[in-house]
């Protein structure tokens, strides 16, 4: 394999979505994804081998590239136009490299090769199309059968499993339904204030104690919608072939579209070996008895991987984790702990790359267990406990207008949507570079369970054990059968999303909301008093930050008091948080503005665009105006005014509420004066996406940086960033723009 044949395989173009691409080449590039996972991420790197010189750009083109052609025989090529000094009557050529292009100079025969026509000659060596056809398996050739599952006659609302499974009424009511009403995960209209599931003295599952990482700036999201076309959620599963060497013998793997499977596909997976000799699928149980109480779980865990490495030198291509064996004498372990503890205990016995691994549970059922599990190195996942929920729904009358098996399609396509989404916001496009990733920060785990089930995941501050996920374990199985001849109780409100007395704990609460108002309308200094406790011991409980204590009992290291600035020079430096006008009231959004300019601190507009009226100095000597004006990737409100009437600019990277999320206000929500501020029309909804389609990059950074200072030369230039792991990183790059 030569220099540019290797880079072809390890960074190839985005040829899912192309119809335009040549036959020949597209065999090509498909052939390459059963050998390796493409390089995924911004990217222009330069390569040699002595003959050949080149560079490569990304599958997304987000790195610039320039060069020129002198008329001497020199090429230059950097990110930016001017990194050498050429004389402008010396180029014969210059230009920008394209996405997923090759620049490359043959330095034997002194010429420069066409990218085209250096990919079709690679692409034509071997009968790689004739290779995929003959040999590469497809899921539709399997002929899965659309049969739904069988479901007993228990309503929706008494089903025992789904309660051992940890489902609630709100979760059906207010994820899973819409998921499959409007095709599309459904959106909160602010950050998540529940309490953290380290700190919930009820059972929680494994996935709510992991946090998405996402990108800024150096390695920077893409937008899902928008560039769909360089996004791809196919993946090849089963044996890998040898690296080194061309053969067809490299695309006899399975073909999926999707990591979402329905039970019809699963069954033909299984039963495969009838049709292709040699694929065989072993499924491994991932429950254990009741009677073994809490060890019984650390216990399933050593079985399932060692079954596992078992199987797969008996031969086995396809490894099933199935839970489907749960019920009132077996326990099920959390399907992201077995899978973890299985794809890490067969990647250090070296055999991860002969099998694949598919996850049959009954406790996925968000787009982010979905997304933990494939990024624990999961191939595919097939929650069969969501189809049974909604083949109940429909018979139930309460998902009406479309069929089973439409639910369940609409169901993984939403599904899809949301993993694109996530993938999307740590700039990746392909579920290939996603799988196995481990883009996540555990909050809350002990080291014991990282080293065992999420090896090299950061998980900063220790927490929950493998026994107390067992205990959560047993905790769920018996809400569900703990009495087994009574009636069992309805699927509990437990209050997570919206708050419920009784329910999961948050941050912010009714009591608190009503103390605060009634201290703010008359002076009530009672009510204040309560509002603060209730206020403190509400974050106290939620969060990790409410833990902490000063010490007051030390006071060797006691400053004088006049060694401390006065509170009128203290405050100067106070900032409001970041809240546009739309997000908050005008009375709010206002008030705050008046307030920060009275003590001589500043507020922060936000990213929705501030009246130019407010600049105006009232009557009473007051001021509403924004000394902060912020610019984020929807430029909602952003005029020449609006930049040049500021003491800072502020650039709002990976959003803030929902972090690496993206804003969003509800079309309901956008009155005329709220559109008029945002210069945009009453009753759309406005979407203000994690990206930046003028930033990939820092010196992409560093032009929007020049551009504010262009607009308002005296201004501070601030950029947001969001506290993530390795931000300091992103926060040094940021410095250097």
């Amino acid at each position: 394999m030569t220099m540019p044949e290797a880079v072809m395989v390890m960074v190839p173009e985005a040829w899912q979505n192309d119809p335009l691409m040549p036959a020949e080449k597209r065999a090509f590039y498909e052939w390459a994804s059963c050998v390796m996972e493409p390089w995924d991420g911004p990217a222009l790197f330069t390569f040699s081998d002595g003959r050949y010189c080149g560079a490569s750009l990304d599958r997304n083109g987000l790195r610039p590239c320039r060069y020129y052609v002198t008329d001497d025989d020199r090429m230059i090529c950097a990110s930016e136009v001017g990194a050498v000094k050429v004389d402008p009557k010396s180029v014969l050529q210059k230009g920008r490299l394209m996405p997923g292009r090759m620049l490359l100079v043959d330095t034997l025969a002194g010429t420069i090769v066409d990218d085209e026509e250096l990919k079709l000659q690679y692409a034509r060596q071997h009968p790689f199309q004739q290779w995929i056809e003959e040999h590469q398996i497809r899921l539709e050739q399997l002929k899965p059968s659309n049969k739904l599952a069988d479901i007993d006659d228990t309503p929706v609302s008494r089903d025992k499993r789904l309660r051992a499974f940890g489902y609630s009424a709100e979760q059906l009511n207010l994820i899973i339904g819409p998921m499959v009403l409007g095709g599309k995960e459904p959106l909160g209209s602010m950050g998540n204030d529940a309490v953290l599931a380290c700190l919930d003295s009820t059972p929680r599952l494994p996935y709510e104690y992991f946090r998405e990482l996402f990108a800024q700036v150096t390695n920077p999201p893409i937008d899902p919608i928008r560039e769909k076309i360089v996004m791809s959620l196919a993946c090849h599963v089963g044996p890998e072939g040898n690296l080194l060497e061309i053969s067809e013998r490299q695309v006899q793997r399975l073909s999926l579209e999707s990591p979402i499977l329905t039970d019809g596909e699963l069954a033909a997976i299984c039963g495969m070996a009838d049709k292709h000799p040699g694929w065989v699928a072993h499924t491994i149980d991932t429950t254990f008895e009741l009677n073994e109480g809490a060890g019984g779980f650390a216990q399933a865990l050593d079985r399932v991987c060692n079954e596992a490495e078992q199987a797969i030198g008996n031969g086995a291509r396809v490894l099933v984790l199935s839970d489907r064996a749960a019920g009132p004498q077996r326990v099920a372990v959390s399907a992201l702990l077995a899978a973890g503890a299985t794809h890490h205990h067969l990647v250090a016995a070296k055999l991860r790359a002969r099998v694949a691994l598919i996850v049959d549970t009954g406790e996925a059922r968000e787009t982010h267990h979905f997304c933990t599990l494939v990024g624990y190195g999961v191939d595919a996942v097939c929650p069969y406990m969501v189809y049974e929920a909604l083949a109940k729904l429909h018979r139930e009358n309460v998902l009406v207008g479309f069929t089973v098996p439409e639910l369940i399609a609409r169901f993984r396509l939403a599904v899809d949507d949301g993993i694109r989404k996530v993938m999307s916001k740590m700039g990746i496009s392909t579920l290939q570079s996603y799988k196995g990733a481990q883009i996540f920060e555990a909050l809350g785990i002990a080291n014991e369970v990282v080293e065992r089930c999420f090896v090299g995941t950061a998980s900063r501050v220790g927490g929950t054990t493998l026994a107390g996920f067992a205990a959560d374990a047993l905790a769920m199985h018996n809400a569900a059968y703990g009495n087994s001849n009574a009636v069992p109780p309805a699927l509990g409100d437990e209050g997570e999303y919206n708050w419920r007395r009784g329910g999961a704990r948050h941050v912010n609460t009714p009591a608190t909301v009503s103390n605060m108002q009634d201290a703010v309308r008359r002076e009530n200094k009672a009510a204040w008093e309560a509002y603060t406790a209730e206020a403190q011991a509400s974050v106290r409980d939620c969060t990790l930050r409410g833990l902490l204590e000063l010490d007051d009992d030390d006071t060797t290291h006691a400053v004088p008091i006049d060694k401390v600035e006065p509170w009128t020079s203290i405050v100067k430096r106070f900032c409001t948080g970041a809240m546009s006008y739309g997000s908050i009231s005008k009375e709010a959004h206002t008030a705050l503005a008046v307030a920060m300019n009275a003590i001589g601190g500043k507020s922060n507009s936000g990213e929705g665009g501030e009246d130019a009226e407010r600049s105006i100095v009232r009557a009473d000597g007051s001021c509403a105006r924004s000394a902060i004006k912020q610019v984020a990737s929807g430029r909602f409100g952003v005029t020449s005014n609006y930049l040049a009437d500021a003491d800072e600019l502020q650039i709002k990277m990976a959003q803030g509420a929902k972090a690496g999320e993206g804003g969003e206000l509800l079309g309901t929500k956008v009155s005329a004066d709220i559109a008029r501020t945002r210069h945009t029309t009453p009753g759309v909804t406005l979407v203000s996406p994690p990206p930046h389609h003028d930033i990939y990059s820092i010196e992409d950074l560093k032009q929007l940086i020049y551009d504010l200072k262009s607009a308002n030369e005296g201004a501070r230039v601030s950029v947001k960033l969001v506290s993530e792991v390795g931000v300091g990183v992103v926060a040094a790059g940021v410095v250097k723009a």
